[in-house]
C-alpha cells in the first residue's frame, strides 16, 4: 500500500472504531436521564445531568494529563485502554449502584481525555496540510453514524413503552457493551503512516506516538522526558493567540454538545402532547441529529467543496442553523421539559407542539454540530500540526470543562435560560473564529491552503 493510501486507511479505521465506540456511548448519554428516571430500585440515586457533569469535569483535569500518556504508550494503546473505560461505563447500567454509577463517571472522563488527544494526533499525523480538511471530514462524517444505529434500537426496543422496565434496560446496555468492545479492538488495525524508514515489519501492528523518534528500546528516562515535554508544550500552547481566540468558539462546542446529547433528547422524552411514543421520539431524535453531523461531514470535509472561500462561510452557517434550531425549539418545547418528572409536563409551548419541528430541530443542532466541530479540528490540525497532541488536548479541556458547566446547570435551568446561554455564546464564538481564520491565513498565504 502507498504512503497516501495507507494514511487514508488509518483514518478510515479510525472513524469506524470510534462509530462503533459511540454508537455505545452517545447512545447510553442520550437515553441515561429517561432511563434513571425509570429505575425502579429506590436504593438508587443518581442523576445523568450530574454523571455528565462529573465526566467532563475530570474529562477537562486530565487533558493537563493526556499528552503525556499519549507520549508514553502511543496513540493506539492509548485509545484501546481508554475504550475499555467506556465499555465499563456503560456495563454499569446493566446492574446499577449509585457508587458505581459515579466511580464510572470518573474513570471515563480519564478515558475520555486521553481518547481525543489520541485521536487528534493519529488525524494530524496522517494528514499533510492538503488532506487534513478532507481527513477530519471523513473521521466526523464516520463518527456522527454512531448516532444512526443506536438511536435506530432504541426507538424499535422502546417502541410504545410508556416505562422502561428492568429487562428492557438490561437488553439495551448489554448490547451497547458489546459494541463498544468491537470499537475498541479495531484501533489494533491502525498502522504505521512513517514510510520515511524501514521499519514496516515491526511497526504496522504498533503506532508510534508523534513525539517519540527512537525505538521501543529507548530508555524510561527519556520517556518521561518527552511526557513532561508534551505536558508542558499543552501549557503553553494553551495561552497563544491563536488557540485563545479559538476557545470561545470550542467553548461553545461544549455547551452546545450538552444540549443536543443529553438535554433535547430529554426534553423531547418529557413533552407528554407528543403521546405515548414520546420516550421512544428520542431515539428518532438521536437519528435526526446523526443526519445533520453526517451530511455536514460530507459536504464540507469528504467534498471539500468550500477551500478556495476559507472555513468561515461554514462556520457562519452553522451559526445561522443553530440560531434557526434554538427559536424553533423555543416555540415548540415546555420550558420545565429538562427538569420535567418520569411522567412529563403538561406546560404549554408557544405553539401546538409538533414532532416534525422537534425533529427538524434535531436535524439543524446535527448539522450546525457539524458545521463549527469540523472547522476547528481542521484549524487546530493546520495551526499546530508539528505539536498535535497538545494542542487537541487543549481543545478537549476547554470544550470538556463547558460541557461540564452545561451539564451542572441543565439540573435547575429552565429551557429558555439554556437557549439564551447558546445564543449569546455561539455569536461570540463565531467572531473569535473569523479572527484566528485570518491569523491562520495571513501566517501561510504562500502555501496550499486547504480547509473543510
Amino acid at each position: 500500500m502507498n504512503p497516501d493510501g495507507k494514511r487514508l486507511f488509518n483514518i478510515i479505521v479510525l472513524g469506524f472504531g470510534f462509530m462503533f465506540m459511540f454508537t455505545a456511548f452517545q447512545t447510553c448519554g442520550n437515553i441515561e436521564q429517561t432511563v434513571i428516571k425509570s429505575f425502579n430500585s429506590t436504593e438508587f440515586h443518581g442523576s445523568g445531568y450530574t454523571s455528565m457533569a462529573i465526566i467532563y469535569g475530570v474529562f477537562s483535569a486530565s487533558n493537563l494529563i493526556a499528552p503525556s500518556v499519549v507520549a508514553l504508550i502511543g496513540p493506539q494503546l492509548s485509545m484501546f485502554f481508554s475504550g475499555l473505560l467506556y465499555s465499563g461505563y456503560i456495563a454499569v447500567f446493566i446492574y446499577p449502584y449509585t457508587s458505581s454509577f459515579y466511580i464510572g463517571s470518573v474513570l471515563v472522563g480519564i478515558g475520555a481525555a486521553v481518547l481525543w488527544t489520541a485521536q487528534g494526533n493519529v488525524l494530524a499525523i496522517n494528514s499533510t496540510d492538503a488532506t487534513i480538511g478532507r481527513n477530519s471530514g471523513i473521521f466526523w462524517a464516520l463518527l456522527q453514524f454512531s448516532l444512526l444505529f443506536g438511536n435506530l434500537y432504541i426507538y424499535f426496543a422502546w417502541h410504545g413503552h410508556v416505562h422502561i422496565t428492568d429487562k428492557d434496560r438490561q437488553t439495551v446496555f448489554i448490547s451497547l457493551t458489546v459494541i463498544s468492545l468491537v470499537g475498541c479492538f479495531l484501533f489494533f488495525l491502525i498502522r504505521n503512516p512513517d514510510t520515511d524508514r524501514d521499519q514496516s515489519d515491526a511497526s504496522d501492528s504498533q503506532l508510534q506516538a508523534e513525539s517519540s523518534e527512537s525505538n521501543s528500546s529507548a530508555p524510561r528516562s527519556s520517556l518521561c522526558s518527552q511526557a513532561l515535554d508534551a505536558f508542558v508544550k499543552a501549557c503553553k500552547m494553551f495561552v497563544t493567540k491563536e488557540m485563545l481566540l479559538l476557545s470561545v468558539s470550542i467553548g461553545y462546542t461544549g455547551l452546545e454538545l450538552t444540549f443536543y446529547s443529553g438535554v433535547y433528547g430529554t426534553c423531547i422524552g418529557a413533552m407528554t402532547r407528543f403521546g405515548q411514543d414520546a420516550k421512544s421520539l428520542i431515539g428518532i431524535s438521536g437519528i435526526c441529529v446523526g443526519l445533520g453531523e453526517i451530511l455536514g461531514g460530507g459536504v464540507f470535509g469528504m467534498l471539500n467543496k468550500c477551500n478556495r472561500y476559507g472555513r468561515n462561510p461554514v462556520v457562519l452557517l452553522g451559526l445561522v442553523t443553530h440560531f434557526l434550531a434554538f427559536y424553533l425549539i423555543l416555540l415548540n418545547i415546555a420550558a420545565d421539559a429538562p427538569i420535567a418528572p418520569e411522567a412529563g409536563t403538561d406546560l404549554r409551548s408557544y405553539i401546538t407542539p409538533s414532532v416534525g419541528v422537534a425533529m427538524f430541530c434535531s436535524f439543524l443542532l446535527g448539522l450546525g454540530d457539524s458545521c463549527f466541530n469540523t472547522q476547528l479540528l481542521s484549524i487546530i490540525g493546520f495551526l499546530f500540526r508539528d505539536n498535535s497532541a497538545p494542542a487537541f488536548a487543549v481543545f478537549k479541556f476547554i470544550q470538556s470543562i463547558m460541557a461540564a458547566l452545561a451539564f451542572f446547570y441543565s439540573n435547575y435551568l429552565l429551557l429558555h435560560w439554556q437557549l439564551l446561554i447558546l445564543v449569546l455564546t455561539g455569536f461570540l464564538g463565531s467572531l473569535t473564529f473569523f479572527m484566528a481564520e485570518t491569523v491562520a491565513a495571513s501566517g501561510r498565504r504562500e502555501s496550499d491552503y486547504d480547509s473543510i
